[in-house]
């Protein structure tokens, strides 16, 4: 009963991040019209990161200059320092090349190698390294040169959600006793405490795989009604949130990033979640629950997604 109670409040806080981490990206995108923009961005707390130990390769890939990639994590802390497990992982693309946005997890008990502590589950190099670690582990495992990262805490979603008037979401029949307050399937509006019970639902069809599907659910769910959201209403919900963030990326930067991201925001939000169903199989190392996978068929599934729109 204590490991239920255990992994319940770790998985409302892996929903959190993730959703936090992207709602961050889209409110910066509503900031430049405001005259006290460098006040507010400089609630963003700055991570540093030595790029020069995140595994980047330097080789020069025309290919991909186009195609922004973003590593958001969401930590299993419970105070404002985020020190844990990134127990959420997702990678958010700009891709200007084939003009889409794309959000990709990466299954957090994915085994791979952590530079200085073996294999392991890929959730563990934030705790032992920080986002610094945390990058070179995505890079050298995935090939991907991702050098931004932004760092959320999980308090702000409730609040959030609850701001822009809830989320429409699709409930099915299984999912409806884990969320209080709905009775029927179909499309329901959800508030902050619904949606983070709808996304925390472990114990169901399709287990951890489907959870983090239903992560990306609600991420695409916060995004569509960000859109539609007036303006007038963004400047309290991110002097509500950005409190929260931890980033590498400067404000110039971020402003850029906005302009980028609005670019986009018109289109749909694509994802994907890696090792795929057929990719990937549960297996026990010494007592420990790991998933394995052929490293460079998943690798080569990442690139193909996030740079070939494959």
């Amino acid at each position: 009963m204590k490991n239920n109670k255990r992994n319940k409040s770790k998985g409302k806080k892996i929903l959190i991040y993730s959703i936090s981490a992207i709602l961050a990206i889209v409110l910066i995108v509503a900031l430049g019209g405001y005259i006290y923009i460098n006040k507010t961005l400089n609630k963003v707390e700055n991570v540093e990161v030595n790029t020069d130990n995140i595994g980047l390769n330097t080789e020069d890939k025309e290919e991909v200059k186009e195609i922004r990639n973003i590593a958001l994590l969401g930590v299993d802390s419970r105070d404002d320092d985020l020190v844990g497990r990134s127990d959420s992982i997702m990678i958010l693309t700009l891709d200007n090349v084939h003009n889409k946005i794309k959000l990709t997890s990466i299954m957090r008990d994915s085994y791979v190698n952590i530079d200085g502590h073996g294999m392991d589950k890929i959730n563990h190099a934030y705790a032992f390294g920080g986002a610094e670690l945390a990058l070179k582990t995505l890079n050298t495992n995935f090939d991907l040169n991702i050098s931004e990262v932004m760092i959320v805490n999980f308090s702000s979603l409730v609040n959030i959600i609850d701001k822009i008037g809830g989320v429409n979401i699709n409930i099915s029949e299984e999912e409806i006793p884990h969320i209080s307050g709905v009775n029927s399937s179909g499309d329901q509006l959800l508030n902050g405490s619904q949606a983070l019970a709808y996304s925390r639902i472990r114990y169901a069809t399709g287990g951890d795989y489907k959870r983090t599907e239903r992560q990306r659910t609600v991420i695409n769910a916060i995004f569509n009604k960000l859109k539609n959201t007036p303006l007038t209403q963004y400047p309290d919900l991110v002097n509500e949130f950005l409190p929260y963030v931890q980033t590498n990326i400067s404000s110039n930067n971020l402003l850029k990033l906005g302009t980028e991201f609005s670019t986009l925001a018109s289109k749909e939000l694509k994802q994907d979640r890696f090792p795929r169903d057929e990719q990937g199989q549960g297996q026990t190392i010494d007592g420990i629950y790991y998933l394995t996978f052929d490293l460079e068929t998943v690798k080569n599934s990442i690139k193909d997604y996030i740079f070939n729109d494959k």
